[in-house]
Parts: structure tokens; sequence; C-alpha cells
């Protein structure tokens, strides 16, 4: 099997971490990744905040809802990922949105969080993507810029638990040949 295509089938969402910190060498390769992943125009529109202190993510924590499965992966993982993203500026020409879902940044971001998921795993590390937060909370407590929309936080670590693949649907359900 392609080497990249087996880092694809093998990469899960990670919940639960050990209690082991992340070199800065790890988290530098990782953060490269992120830094050619594909963009709009090469607008290249990340910002990416690294919160390594606990009390920051614990704070972030309480952004999340209780309820949800990531929940106590915001504070164990040794580090947090927010997942930032400079607004008007993916999917603009000339200050004017140029598709019909107006601002690519969502795009982007799943593009740049998928290739720091990949090389993570690659690299023996895992990751969760939590969308589900009151961004607006979050945003004060890192004291974004309006510029700025926080789009996801992403826990990074080594993973404590590595769940079985779910069920995967098949080509033919999903693809059309015109």
């Amino acid at each position: 099997m392609n080497n990249l295509l087996q880092v694809i089938k093998e990469r899960r969402t990670i919940r639960k971490y050990q209690d082991k910190p992340i070199s800065d060498e790890l988290l530098n390769t990782i953060l490269e990744a992120g830094r050619w992943a594909q963009s709009w125009a090469n607008t290249q529109c990340w910002h990416i905040i690294v919160v390594k202190d606990g009390k920051v993510k614990e704070e972030l924590q309480k952004t999340v809802p209780s309820g949800n499965p990531s929940y106590q992966a915001i504070v164990d993982a040794p580090i947090l990922l927010c997942l930032c993203a400079k607004k008007n500026v993916s999917g603009f020409y000339k200050g004017n949105a140029c598709t019909p879902f107006g601002d690519w940044l969502l795009f982007d971001m799943g593009v740049f969080a998928q290739n720091i998921a990949l090389s993570a795993h690659s690299l023996g590390l895992g990751t969760v993507i939590v969308g589900l937060l009151d961004q607006k909370m979050a945003q004060q407590i890192l004291k974004l810029d309006d510029d700025k929309e926080l789009v996801a936080l992403m826990p990074l670590g080594f993973p404590a638990d590595i769940p079985s693949a779910p069920p995967r649907k098949e080509i033919k359900d999903f693809v059309q040949y015109i």
C-alpha cells in the first residue's frame, strides 16, 4: 500500500492522551506540514496559536460543552492548537468574495487541519478537531483581533487509546460518473 494512503487509512480521532510532552522538534515538523497546505490563491490565511499553559487550556475547555466527547482532551493533551484564520483573504479578489460561499477560510483551514492530523499521526501523535464550542468566548480568551476567526481547537499529543476504524462508505456510494 502507498505509504501516504496507509497513513490516511490508519489515522484516528484521538481523545485520550498520555501525560508526555511533545518536543519542539516534533511540534515544528507538524507545523511545517501545515505550512505547506494548499490554499486559495496561496493566501495562506492561517494563524495558529499554540497553547501549552494549563490555565489557558482550562479556560478554553469552558467554551466546549461538557457533553462533547473531546471535552477532556482540551486539558489532557500537552498541546492545544487553536486554528484561526485571517478573515476576508481566502476566496477574495480586490476585496470582493469570488464564490457564492463567501469567505473560503473554512475550506483552507480544513486542508490545513488535515495536513496537521496526518503528519501528527505519521509521527506517532494524535489529534482531534473540536469545532463545537463558544467561538466568541474562546476568541476573547485568546485575545484575537477582529480580523481573525477561530475555526477549531485541535488537541495534540501521544495517544493513550487508539480506537478502531469506523465503517466507511463504499466509493460507489458517493461517486457519480458522467
